[in-house]
């Protein structure tokens, strides 16, 4: 079972000092909050770094008690970067232990998140000093048969 919003929005306020215990936020404070939280998660989104967050179509349609299905990995990462964006609206300041925990996490998920391109190598390539030319004709690299897709966008051409 993960993380709810609620959870995401309450560990980020705890991190900049606004422990539930001591302040309680208003129903306007906790749907910013949680704005901002959307807003950072479709932006990593955009990026590439596909978490299985539930993007809202609008912000009226975001729920608090929404459970996501985040990855244990990226817990940290996105409390303590929510606790940056949203230091500055309660006027506090974030602690350099929270940025650095924040750019380790967020480094981390863009490791995960990169791959590298697929490409097929040109016909115009040597086999290789292990590939028998006796075998066939042609000493280079052969076109395949079956072309690589990339995905919605088609075959991989082949040079």
């Amino acid at each position: 079972m993960g993380y709810t919003k609620r959870q995401f929005v309450s560990a980020a306020l705890e991190e900049i000092g606004l422990a539930s215990y001591v302040f309680d936020l208003g129903p306007e404070q906790l749907d910013n909050a949680l704005r901002r939280l959307d807003a950072m998660i479709a932006d990593w989104n955009g990026k590439g770094i596909r978490l299985g967050y539930p993007l809202p179509s609008s912000p009226q349609d975001s729920d608090l008690d929404e459970e996501t299905n985040v990855p244990d990995s990226a817990y940290e990462a996105i409390i303590c970067s929510l606790a940056i964006r949203l230091a500055p609206s309660f006027g506090k300041q974030v602690m350099i232990e929270t940025k650095t925990t924040a750019k380790q996490g967020y480094d981390i998920l863009l490791q995960r998140a990169t791959f590298p391109l697929e490409q097929q190598l040109p016909a115009t390539m040597p086999s290789g000093a292990g590939n028998k030319t006796w075998r066939r004709d042609n000493p280079y690299v052969r076109p395949p048969y079956f072309p690589v897709n990339a995905g919605p966008d088609g075959p991989i051409e082949y040079n």
